[in-house]
């Protein structure tokens, strides 16, 4: 993927997700993935694009949501802010290397980010046609929601 299209891809992603506050979670352990039961997404039948992408991380979402709840539940009070979040989607669709962008994230907590990691790490996406790595910038806005 030429430089200027992983940079579009990029931007067509960057409508981060507005996550919010439910009722008080359970609190988990900060470095697993909350364990959900969810509808499976079958990401062989989508073609690998930017909206798909998108398709996947909001499939997602509420596993980040429940990161972001417990967070909130640990801390006891609202706090706001941005998690950049950084990853490359192998040609078999796998995700490797997730991280969150500290210098680009305004929530500084080490067990909210190895949540959010842990679920980055477990999303499958559409296989590239092109056999390649992708790297894929996607921020997440979270917030409490009355």
């Amino acid at each position: 993927m030429t430089r200027s299209l992983a940079l579009a891809m990029a931007v067509l992603l960057s409508p981060a997700l507005a996550l919010g506050q439910g009722a008080p979670a359970k609190h988990k352990t900060a470095q697993k993935a909350p364990a959900r039961q969810e509808e499976a997404l079958d990401v062989g039948a989508l073609p690998f694009t930017p909206d798909s992408i998108q398709q996947v991380i909001l499939h997602h979402k509420v596993r980040i949501q429940e990161c972001y709840e417990d967070h909130l539940v640990e801390k006891g009070k609202k706090v706001e802010g941005k998690l950049m979040t950084s990853f490359t989607i192998t040609p078999d669709g796998l995700v490797k290397d997730a991280k969150v962008v500290k210098k680009a994230s305004t929530l500084k907590d080490a067990g909210l980010n190895d949540c959010v990691v842990a679920v980055l790490m477990s999303m499958s996406f559409p296989k590239p046609t092109d056999g390649r790595d992708h790297p894929i910038e996607y921020p997440f806005n979270l917030k409490a929601i009355e």
